[in-house]
């Protein structure tokens, strides 16, 4: 009786959830079938696997999905690495740590396109940007971050943003680390490598399969920032696939096409989820 109850007040919010996740996905993959264009909304033949076909041949399909997995490689690794040092750093008791937390924090609660737009025009700006006065002083040509280094400027401008989730993840996680094992290792005659290495690294699996997992779901549909700062050029130098589909939705006005790329965005999205999760969902077993 009591589970019956129980499915019963369940049973709205999992209808609800499920429309929620059907409907949009049965109207791509409708859309994704028939030959569906902004500009001739009349036309709506039903095309098959020529939407997919299409979108597979586009010259920046295969530069599109190389950005998108070298962005995500490349944030992991910066954001995992860094993430975990500066949180081993901070994690010791020196004057001014709280202030130091917060500052390190904060660029996280930033939006995307605010994040893209400071470092467009402050930091990356050829003529007036931080980086150009560096060089100057320094008496070096000025970089132009965005035109010749298109794909790196987006992945220090998302990585400077992930930074802090992945340091509030690993600091949460070093406190509740056991002070009594680095004083018996400290005892033994253990350096702070040591340390660091055999207690601190081991401790912080789970977080860093936490900190991989969430931050890999956003990686895969970055846009904001390459919308705002790049354009997704020169040519296809910074699209990744969610910069490509809507190229072909709202720049092209093609929806049957973006349809079919949205399709194969959470293909490649379910592909990377089955060896991300065989890599490092072991670590999140109890």
């Amino acid at each position: 009786m009591k589970r019956s109850i129980t499915r019963l007040l369940m049973a709205p919010s999992v209808v609800l959830l499920l429309a929620w996740m059907i409907v949009p996905l049965s109207m791509t993959i409708y859309f994704s079938t028939i030959n569906y264009n902004l500009l001739y909304p009349g036309r709506n033949n039903f095309v098959g696997w020529m939407n997919f076909e299409f979108f597979v041949t586009d010259p920046g399909f295969w530069i599109a999905v190389s950005n998108t997995l070298i962005l995500l490689i490349s944030v992991l690794v910066i954001t995992v690495v860094l993430g975990v040092a500066l949180s081993a750093l901070i994690d010791k008791p020196f004057f001014g740590r709280n202030i130091v937390r917060v500052l390190l924090i904060s660029p996280f609660f930033i939006m995307p396109t605010v994040n893209a737009l400071i470092w467009k025009n402050m930091m990356m700006n050829p003529v007036y940007g931080i980086f150009a006065w560096i060089s100057n002083s320094l008496g070096l040509e000025p970089i132009d971050w965005l035109s010749d280094y298109p794909l790196m400027s987006i992945i220090i401008m998302v990585s400077w943003q992930w930074l802090p989730f992945a340091i509030l993840v690993f600091v949460t996680a070093l406190q509740s680390q056991d002070t009594e094992q680095k004083e018996a290792a400290q005892m033994d005659g253990a350096n702070g490598w040591h340390i660091f290495r055999y207690l601190t690294v081991p401790h912080l699996a789970r977080p860093i399969a936490v900190v991989v997992m969430i931050e890999t779901i956003f990686l895969l549909a970055v846009f904001a920032e390459i919308y705002v700062s790049t354009g997704g050029g020169p040519g296809y130098d910074s699209t990744n696939l969610a910069y490509l589909i809507y190229n072909q939705a709202l720049l092209q006005y093609d929806v049957g096409v973006a349809s079919a790329g949205g399709l194969f965005a959470v293909l490649l999205a379910n592909i990377v989820a089955f060896f991300l999760i065989r890599a490092v969902g072991k670590n999140l077993t109890v």
